[in-house]
C-alpha cells in the first residue's frame, strides 16, 4: 500500500503531469465563478481531452477542476452577493455581509486558506478509509453492489435540492436514457430507432454539458444582461482572514468533518452539507454567547468553506471505493475511469491501488494550487459577472458543442445537447433536481448487470435479507421518513434553506402537469417497446419503466392536488410571456449557430454565428466583435491543432 502511494506520488515529479493539473485548476476556478455550471460544468469541459491524453494526465486535469470549484464559487457570493452555486449562497449571510464592511479581502482569505484544508482532511479521510475498508469491500457480492448503487441514485434524488417526487422522476429519465445503445447483459441494441448515432448510446459529455450547460446558457442568454451590477470591492483585511483560520481552527476541523461526512453519503450533496456546517457552526458559537452570525461572522464563512471542499474530497470515498458517485461531478469522474478501463468500485482497492492513491495526490495538490492561486484571481475572476452574457456566450457556445462533439464525432449530437438543454431549463422552473438525472444516467449500465447478476443469481428471499441489503433498506427507509417529517414540518423554509435551484419566477401548476405528463408518455413508449426485446434484454428496461410510470402517475396527482389549492391550472402572465418569447428566441439562435456548423463547419460556422450574435445580441462595436471572433476563431484553432480536439466538418468545408 505504501508502496503504491509512493508510485503514484512519483507520477508527479513529471512537469507535463503538474501542467495538466494546473490546466484542470484553472478551468475550475473561472467555470466555479460563471453561475450555474459548477463543478459539472468545469469537468464536462474537459472531458473531450480524455480521448487525446494518457490516462493520468487525463485523470489529473479533471482532479484539478474538481477540487477547486467550491474554491472559487465564494468570490461572486462574497463581493458580489450572488451566489456562484447554490451552495455558495450560505456565503450571502456573513461572507457579503463582511465584504459590505470593507472586509471582503477577509472573508476570502478565510474562506480560501480553510477551503484547502478540507480538502486536505478529506483526503487523509480518504487515505486511512482504503486499508480498513479493503477486507470489507473486497467481500462485496452482486446484491450489495446492486443495493448501493440503487441506494446511491435513491438518496441523491431524496435529498439533493428540489422536488423530491419529480428528483426521483428525472432520475428515472436518466436511466432509461442510459440505456440506449448495446445492452450489458444481451447482444442486442436497444432504442437505437436503426440509426448509428445511437447503437454506442447517448454521449456522457453530451447529456452534462446539455442538461447543465446548455440549460444555462439558454437562461442567461434570455436575460441579455451581465451577472452583477455596481462596482467590485474587494476590501481588506487579507492577513487577518488568515489569522481567523488559525484562531477558529475548531471550525475548521469541524466543518471539514462535517464536509467529509456529507461526502461519503450519496446524494446529500453540497448545498445541504453547507447549511449543516453552518448550523453546526453557529451552534457552537452562540455557547460562547459571542455570535454575531448574519452579522459578519468570519465563522459562517469559514466553516462552510472547510465544508465544502470536505464534501468534494469526502465523495471520492463511495465514487472510488463502490462505484457510486455522491454528486454529478463525479459521475462524470466514475465516466472518465471507465474509459479507460478503470471500475470504479469494490475491485479497484485491488487492481488499481495505485490510481486511486494518484487521484488521492492530485487532489492534495490541486487543493493547495487552487488556494494559492485564488488569492491572485480573485479580482480577475470576479470582474467576469460584470460581462454580459451574451458576451461570454458567443466563446461560451463553441467551446460546449466542440466538447460534446468529440466523444461521438457525429454532429446529430448536437441536436441532443440542445434537447437536453431545454429539458435542463424545464427542470430548473419546476423545480427539477438536475445532478440525480446525471448520476442515473452514468450508473444505468452498472446497475443493470448487477441487476441482472443478483434476480438470475439468487432467489428474492436470499438476498434481500443478506446483512447489508438490510443496511441499505434501513438507511433508505430514514432518509424518506427523515425528509418528509422535515417537509411536513416546513423546517426548511423556516431555517430559510435554499434546497431549491428553483427560478425567480413561479411556473404556473399546469407546467407542471405537462412535465410530468411528458415523462409518463417516455415511460410507457419505454416499456411497450422493451417487449420486443430478448428475455434479458427486457428485464432491467421494463423494470425501470413501470417504477417511472408509478412515479409519473403520482407526480401527475401531486400536481392536481396543487391546482385544487391554487384554485386553477393557471396561466402565464406578461412577465413569463416576455421571457419564454426571449428564451424561444435563445433557443432559435442555437438552432441557427447548429445549422451553420452542418453546413460551414466547426471554426467557419463558429466564426460567422459569433461575429452576428455579438452585433445583434451583445450589441458590440464593430472593431471589438471582429477582435473578439478573432480571438474565438485563434481558440478553437489551437483546440484542434495541438490539444488534438476534432471539429466538425460540414457539408460545403
Amino acid at each position: 500500500m505504501i508502496d503504491a502511494a509512493l508510485s503514484a506520488l512519483s507520477q508527479f515529479a513529471d512537469p507535463t503531469m503538474l501542467l495538466f493539473l494546473a490546466v484542470g485548476v484553472v478551468v475550475g476556478l473561472i467555470i466555479g465563478v460563471i453561475p450555474g455550471l459548477g463543478g459539472t460544468g468545469a469537468v464536462a469541459v474537459l472531458m473531450p481531452f480524455v480521448f487525446v491524453l494518457e490516462p493520468s494526465q487525463a485523470i489529473a486535469m479533471i482532479i484539478g477542476a474538481v477540487a477547486v470549484v467550491h474554491t472559487s464559487d465564494v468570490i461572486t457570493s462574497v463581493v458580489l452577493g450572488i451566489p456562484g452555486s447554490a451552495s455558495a449562497s450560505v456565503f450571502l449571510l456573513d461572507g457579503h455581509e463582511m465584504a459590505k464592511a470593507g472586509n471582503g479581502g477577509r472573508a476570502l482569505s478565510a474562506s480560501f486558506l480553510s477551503s484547502m484544508i478540507g480538502g486536505l482532511i478529506g483526503i487523509v479521510a480518504l487515505t486511512l478509509v482504503v486499508p480498513i475498508a479493503q477486507p470489507v469491500v473486497t467481500a462485496f457480492g452482486s446484491p450489495e453492489i446492486f443495493a448501493l448503487i440503487v441506494m446511491g441514485i435513491f438518496l441523491t434524488a431524496m435529498l439533493s435540492k428540489g422536488n423530491i417526487v419529480k428528483g426521483l422522476l428525472i432520475s428515472v429519465v436518466g436511466l432509461i436514457l442510459g440505456l440506449i445503445g448495446v445492452s450489458p447483459v444481451s447482444a442486442e441494441y436497444r432504442y437505437t430507432f436503426g440509426t448509428e448515432y445511437l447503437t454506442e448510446g447517448l454521449g456522457l459529455v453530451a447529456a452534462a454539458l446539455g442538461i447543465f450547460g446548455v440549460a444555462e446558457i439558454i437562461d442567461l442568454v434570455a436575460r441579455k444582461a451581465s451577472v452583477a451590477q455596481g462596482s467590485i470591492s474587494l476590501g481588506g483585511g487579507w492577513k487577518r482572514g488568515m489569522k481567523d483560520v488559525v484562531r477558529y481552527k475548531g471550525d475548521v476541523l469541524r466543518g471539514s468533518g462535517v464536509g467529509v461526512g456529507v461526502g461519503i453519503l450519496p446524494g446529500v450533496g453540497s448545498t445541504a452539507g453547507a447549511w449543516l456546517a453552518y448550523g453546526q457552526a453557529q451552534a457552537f458559537a452562540s455557547r460562547r454567547k459571542d455570535s454575531q452570525f448574519g452579522k459578519g461572522d468570519p465563522r459562517g464563512v469559514i466553516a462552510h468553506s472547510a465544508a465544502s471542499n470536505g464534501i468534494e474530497s469526502g465523495a471520492l470515498i463511495p465514487t472510488l471505493l463502490f462505484g457510486v458517485p455522491g454528486a454529478a461531478p463525479f459521475a462524470l469522474l466514475l465516466g472518465v475511469l471507465l474509459i479507460f478501463g478503470i471500475q470504479p468500485g469494490p475491485g479497484m482497492i485491488t487492481k488499481d491501488l495505485d490510481v486511486v492513491y494518484f487521484i488521492v495526490w492530485a487532489f492534495a495538490i490541486a487543493s493547495v494550487a487552487g488556494a494559492a492561486l485564488a488569492f491572485f484571481m480573485a479580482r480577475p475572476l470576479a470582474r467576469l459577472s460584470f460581462v454580459r452574457f451574451p458576451v461570454l456566450a458567443a466563446s461560451l457556445i463553441p467551446i460546449l458543442f466542440l466538447a460534446g462533439f468529440q466523444e461521438p464525432l457525429n454532429l446529430t449530437v448536437f441536436y441532443t445537447m440542445l434537447i437536453l438543454g431545454v429539458v435542463g431549463w424545464l427542470c430548473k422552473i419546476t423545480n427539477i433536481p438536475r445532478a440525480p438525472f446525471l448520476i442515473a444516467f452514468v450508473l444505468a449500465e452498472p446497475l443493470e448487470r448487477y441487476y441482472f447478476l443478483t434476480v438470475n443469481s439468487f432467489e428474492l428471499s436470499e438476498w434481500v435479507f443478506r446483512p447489508f441489503v438490510l443496511a441499505v433498506i434501513v438507511i433508505s427507509v430514514t432518509a424518506v421518513t427523515i425528509v418528509s417529517v422535515a417537509a411536513l414540518r416546513g423546517r426548511h423554509q423556516k431555517a430559510g434553506v435554499a434546497f431549491s435551484e428553483k427560478d425567480h419566477m413561479v411556473v404556473p401548476p399546469f407546467v407542471e402537469i405537462i412535465v410530468s405528463g411528458m415523462a409518463l408518455v417516455l415511460f410507457v413508449v419505454a416499456v411497450i417497446i422493451a417487449t420486443s426485446f430478448s428475455p434479458s434484454g427486457r428485464l432491467f428496461p421494463i423494470a425501470v419503466g413501470i417504477v417511472g410510470i408509478l412515479l409519473a402517475i403520482f407526480s401527475i396527482g401531486t400536481d392536481l392536488i396543487r391546482v385544487r389549492s391554487e384554485g386553477g391550472m393557471g396561466r402565464f402572465d406578461s412577465a413569463w410571456r416576455d421571457r419564454l418569447k426571449v428564451v424561444g428566441l435563445s433557443i432559435l439562435w442555437l438552432l441557427a449557430y447548429i445549422w451553420l456548423v452542418f453546413l460551414l463547419g466547426m471554426i467557419a460556422g463558429s466564426v460567422l454565428f459569433a461575429l452576428v450574435f455579438l452585433l445583434l445580441v451583445a450589441r458590440m462595436k464593430i472593431i471589438w466583435s471582429v477582435v473578439y471572433t478573432a480571438g474565438i476563431a485563434l481558440t478553437l484553432i489551437a483546440l484542434t491543432e495541438w490539444a488534438g480536439l476534432v471539429p466538425a466538418s460540414g457539408y460545403l468545408l
